[in-house]
C-alpha cells in the first residue's frame, strides 16, 4: 500500500486516478495537520506548500513530490534530487487555457470591448468612440513557437490571419508544415501588425521587446504578452504609448505583480487581467488529473515523462554522473547561445571514462539545457528527446577511442541549416569542468559567469584594442583565453567577466574590422 499526501487544495475528480487505486491510500491535509510525515510515499502541491529541504527531510520515506500546476519554485528541486526524491509537474495542462485567453485578449484589444463595456454601463451609447479593427487579413506575428504559440498559429489561421513565427530553433521544413512564414526578429518586428510573445523569462529574452526592438515596429502596432513579464520593457512601452506608436496592449503578466503603481494601468488603450492565462477550471482539473496519473504510473513502477529533475538513480551512479552531468548542461548552455540559427541535427561523442557511464543521461541533460534556452516550457532530462524530436532536430550519441588526450571528453556538434558549432569539453577531479576546444579552436576556459566569446582576425593590436576598449569603461576582464589555427587568419578569444557587460559597450567592440563576430554568454 502506498501512502499519498494531497496538503493543498486539489478537486477530487483530478485526484480520480489516486482515490480510485487499490493499493494507494489518499490523505488530504496540510502538512501542518499531519503527525507522522515519514510514512508518505508521494506528496502532491500547488504553490501554498513551500516543499524546502527541512521537509523533505521529516519525509523519510518520500519517493516522489507532484506539483499540480507549470512553476515549481515552491518546490526545492536541488534538494530533492539530492535525497533521491523525484520532481513532476504538469507541463501540457493549460497550454489551450494560455492559447485560447491570448486569443480573447487579442480580439477584445482590437474591438475594445472592455472600453466599451465600461462606457455602456456607465450610461453612454457612443459607438462611433470604439470602432474596431478586423483581425481578418492581419499579420500576426509570434515570438517563440512552442505549445501554446502553436495552439495560437492554427486559431490565427482560422481567422485568415497571415502568421510569422521568430523562433530560433523552427526550421523552414517545420514552419512549412505547420504554415507559417519562419521569420528572423527584425522580419518580424517589421511586418507584424499585432505581436504577442510566448517564450520563456531568460537573460536573453527579458526586455526582449525594449525600446530598440520597438522602434523596429509598425507605426500603429498592437502587442500582447500572456507569457511572462518583463519580456517587454515596460518603460520603454509607456514611451511608445505616449508617442503613439503602440496603438494598442493587452497584458496578462507584469514585470512586478501585483502591479500596484503601475503607470501604464493609468492609459485606455491598455487592457490588463490578473495573470489568468491558466486560471480555467478545465486546466486546474488538467493539471490536476495529469500530476495524479503521473503519480499513479511512479509508484507503480512506469517511467514518467515530466519529471524536472534527474530520474531516480543509486546514491553511487549519482555520485559518478554528477559532474558530467553539470557539464553537460554548461555545454548545452554555450550550444544554443552561440548557435543563433534552426538547429537540425545534434552529435554527441563520449571518449575516455565518461563513455563508460550511464551516458544516455548525461546527453538528455545536455539537451535540456540546450532547449531550455528557448523553449517556454519545461524541458528536463525525460522529455527532452521527445521536444527535441517535436522541434525537427535528430539527435545521436556514441563512444569513441580516447583521441583527445584528456582521461575524458565530451564532443558535441550542432549542425543548422547554414553553420556549425563544435565544442570540446573535459571534467578533472579537483580542477573541475574545462572547455578545451570550440569550432576547431584549441582552448582552456572554466565555463562560468559572463563570457564574451569574440571571433576575430589574428592581426597586431587586435587583442590590445579590446582590452583597451574595456578598460576605457572600467571593465575588469577576470580572464582572458586565447586560439588560433594558423598565424594572421581567423582566431578567438573567450573572456569572463564579472559582471555583465552594457550592450554599447559590445557595439562598440563589435564596430571594430578586425572582430567579426561577437557574443556575449551567460553561465
Amino acid at each position: 500500500m502506498f501512502h499519498v499526501l494531497v496538503s493543498d487544495a486539489i478537486s477530487s475528480i483530478g485526484l480520480k486516478p489516486l482515490l480510485e487505486s487499490s493499493n494507494v491510500q489518499v490523505v488530504q491535509k496540510k502538512i501542518d495537520e499531519v503527525e507522522d510525515l515519514t510514512r508518505f510515499d508521494a506528496l502532491l502541491v500547488r504553490s501554498a506548500t513551500k516543499v524546502t529541504n527541512d521537509l523533505l527531510e521529516k519525509m523519510t520515506n518520500l519517493k516522489i513530490v507532484g506539483r499540480a500546476g507549470v512553476g515549481v519554485d515552491n518546490i526545492d528541486v536541488e534538494a530533492a534530487t539530492k535525497h533521491g526524491i523525484v520532481v513532476i509537474n504538469a507541463p501540457n495542462g493549460n497550454t489551450i487555457s494560455t492559447a485560447e485567453h491570448t486569443f480573447a485578449m487579442m480580439m477584445a484589444l482590437l474591438r475594445h470591448i472592455p472600453q466599451a463595456n465600461v462606457s455602456v454601463k456607465s450610461g453612454e451609447w457612443n459607438r462611433s468612440a470604439y470602432v474596431g479593427t478586423e483581425l481578418y487579413g492581419k499579420e500576426l506575428g509570434i515570438i517563440g513557437l512552442g505549445r501554446i504559440g502553436g495552439e495560437i498559429a492554427k486559431r490565427a489561421k482560422a481567422f485568415g490571419m497571415t502568421v510569422h513565427v521568430f523562433d530560433p530553433f523552427l526550421t523552414k521544413e517545420r514552419a512549412k508544415k505547420i504554415g507559417v512564414n519562419s521569420y528572423s526578429l527584425d522580419e518580424l518586428l517589421t511586418n507584424a501588425d499585432i505581436i504577442t510573445v510566448h517564450t520563456p523569462l531568460t537573460k536573453e529574452t527579458r526586455g526582449l521587446l525594449g525600446k530598440e526592438n520597438l522602434a523596429k515596429t509598425k507605426q500603429g502596432v498592437y502587442l500582447l504578452n500572456c507569457a511572462r513579464g518583463g519580456i517587454i520593457d515596460e518603460e520603454a512601452l509607456i514611451e511608445f504609448i505616449e508617442k503613439g506608436h503602440v496603438r494598442g496592449v493587452a497584458l496578462d503578466v507584469f514585470e512586478v505583480e501585483p502591479p500596484v503603481h503601475n503607470k501604464l494601468l493609468e492609459y485606455e488603450q491598455v487592457i490588463v487581467t490578473p495573470h489568468l492565462g491558466a486560471s480555467t477550471k478545465e486546466a486546474q482539473l488538467n493539471v490536476a488529473s495529469q500530476v495524479a496519473e503521473e503519480v499513479l504510473k511512479f509508484l507503480d513502477g512506469h517511467p514518467v515523462s515530466s519529471s524536472i529533475n534527474l530520474p531516480t538513480l543509486s546514491k553511487e551512479i549519482y555520485e559518478k554522473i554528477q559532474p558530467f552531468y553539470k557539464l553537460a548542461k554548461k555545454i548545452g548552455s554555450l550550444g544554443s547561445q552561440c548557435m543563433k540559427e534552426p538547429v537540425a541535427e545534434i552529435e554527441i561523442a563520449y571518449e575516455g571514462s565518461v563513455g563508460e557511464l550511464e551516458t544516455a543521461f548525461i546527453t538528455k541533460s545536455f539537451l535540456s539545457a540546450f532547449l531550455n534556452e528557448r523553449i517556454a516550457s519545461t524541458v528536463n532530462e525525460v522529455n527532452a528527446g521527445i521536444i527535441a524530436s517535436e522541434r525537427g532536430i535528430n539527435y545521436s550519441e556514441k563512444i569513441v577511442s580516447n583521441t583527445s588526450g584528456y582521461e575524458n571528453c565530451i564532443s558535441i556538434t550542432i549542425k543548422g541549416e547554414t553553420n556549425s558549432f563544435n565544442v570540446k569539453a573535459t571534467y578533472i577531479p579537483h580542477f573541475g569542468e574545462r572547455i578545451i576546444e570550440i569550432n576547431g579552436y584549441d582552448i582552456d576556459f572554466y565555463p562560468t559567469g559572463v563570457l564574451l566569446y569574440i571571433q576575430h582576425i589574428d592581426q597586431p593590436g587586435v587583442i590590445g584594442r579590446v582590452g583597451n576598449v574595456l578598460g576605457e569603461h572600467h571593465v575588469n576582464i577576470a580572464t582572458m583565453q586565447v586560439g588560433r589555427k594558423e598565424a594572421g587568419g581567423e582566431a578567438i578569444m573567450m573572456l569572463s567577466f564579472d559582471k555583465p557587460l552594457d550592450e554599447a559597450l559590445i557595439q562598440k567592440l563589435s564596430s571594430f574590422d578586425d572582430i567579426v563576430s561577437i557574443r556575449t554568454i551567460y553561465l
